[in-house]
């Protein structure tokens, strides 16, 4: 064997070596400690619900059957709304979705779908609440988009109103869903550089809501989250935006992460 080639296969052996992670050595720390991986959210889970389904459009009927949301009926569901040029809600919660999961898995977390868009609707709002509920998650975030009048721009959070009415009882979920809130409103705006809807109440980027089946029937703390208003323009630029979506991303699970550790 040549210089050369032994080498070449010192080099072969050492790259084998390192893709299997058997003989790699754990990295220290300057007094010869290991450094353990940061994995803040080990042994959180997080269910994320993306916003409607694609699919909805093609079943009417099925989303049109009214459910128990506690203080009354609602729809099962709906289609969403959509910009302008016609980028779907479903289509960009999904997408979201998917980028959130992605970061909160690196941090740890255990990540949960109400649905991945593989169903041929739905699911109706009461399961959606009842994934969060029987998961037991530490937390769930409902993704959408806003479909207000054009000229209303930025994003809100809504909060889960004391309900105590049928199967709907809030009561235990008030105060940690708006502590949630409250650190996604700081950390979407952060990563974004967006500024909380100027339509909603205060411009403070917080709406609470009795309304709602996700939020009424939750027994774990849960907030959803409207990015933007796909109505407008401006808006609709930002929501369509691949690189913003990253970002979106990022601050969602930045502001999932710093209730979750207790930094917010």
């Amino acid at each position: 064997m040549t210089r050369d080639d032994a080498t070449a296969h010192a080099r072969a052996k050492k790259t084998d070596g390192e893709d299997k992670g058997s003989d790699k050595a754990p990295e220290q720390g300057d007094q010869g400690k290991q450094v353990p991986e940061a994995r803040p959210l080990k042994g959180k889970t997080v269910v994320i619900d993306p916003g409607h389904n694609p699919n909805n459009r093609d079943h009417p009927d099925e989303i049109a059957r009214l459910v128990d949301i506690g203080t009354g009926k609602k729809e099962c569901d709906t289609t969403g709304t959509a910009t302008n040029d016609g980028y779907a809600e479903a289509e960009f919660t999904l997408d979201l979705a998917h980028r959130v999961r992605s970061d909160l898995g690196k941090r740890g977390a255990t990540v949960v779908f109400t649905h991945d868009g593989d169903r041929e609707y739905g699911p109706c709002v009461d399961e959606r609440a009842r994934t969060g509920n029987e998961k037991k998650a530490d937390a769930v975030v409902s993704l959408h988009a806003d479909g207000a009048p054009t000229g209303n721009r930025g994003f809100h959070v809504i909060l889960p109103a004391q309900v105590r009415d049928g199967e709907a009882d809030t009561s235990a979920i008030v105060e940690p869903s708006e502590r949630l809130g409250r650190a996604l409103v700081d950390a979407f705006r952060g990563a974004t550089g967006e500024r909380p809807a100027d339509y909603i109440d205060d411009g403070k980027g917080l709406d609470t809501r009795g309304d709602l089946g996700g939020l009424n029937l939750s027994t774990v703390p849960k907030v959803f989250l409207e990015c933007g208003n796909m109505r407008d323009a401006e808006d609709a630029g930002l929501l369509t935006d691949p690189k913003w979506r990253g970002r979106a991303a990022q601050g969602v699970a930045d502001g999932i992460a710093a209730y979750l550790t207790g930094k917010r």
